[in-house]
């Protein structure tokens, strides 16, 4: 596995080939952004926190037991959405300039045919 790092800021992206494609590292986002929010809403107001995250994981629960098109799982699915937006900026991450490039450049190459070896004939 390869590693590429056309995205060097405000939040590195590397990128890791795979064998059946790649992998985008988006640590630095979560750890940069998510995380680093999370920790500071739960400085501000811990039992409001828990309280949120324990309604939410009920709501899980519930949506899990009655299915995707529950109220329960829109209810879920609205809180998630909220939650992605106050703590994760909508969940976009920013790439800028030349870096848009180096990123396609990047993700068009791994996605290129590669020439498969060949087989060996039957004997």
């Amino acid at each position: 596995m390869s590693t590429n790092t056309p995205v060097d800021g405000p939040f590195p992206i590397p990128v890791n080939t795979t064998p059946s494609g790649c992998e985008l590292d988006i640590s630095a986002f979560l750890k940069r952004a998510v995380f680093a929010q999370l920790i500071s809403a739960a400085d501000e107001d811990p039992e409001a926190l828990v309280e949120e995250l324990r309604e939410m994981a009920a709501l899980q629960r519930s949506a899990l037991h009655q299915g995707p098109d529950s109220h329960a799982r829109h209810e879920y699915d609205a809180c998630m959405e909220r939650l992605v937006n106050e703590l994760a900026d909508g969940g976009a991450i920013p790439v800028y300039g030349v870096q848009v490039g180096r990123l396609a450049e990047v993700l068009a190459s791994i996605a290129a045919p590669r020439p498969v070896p060949g087989q060996r004939g039957a004997a």
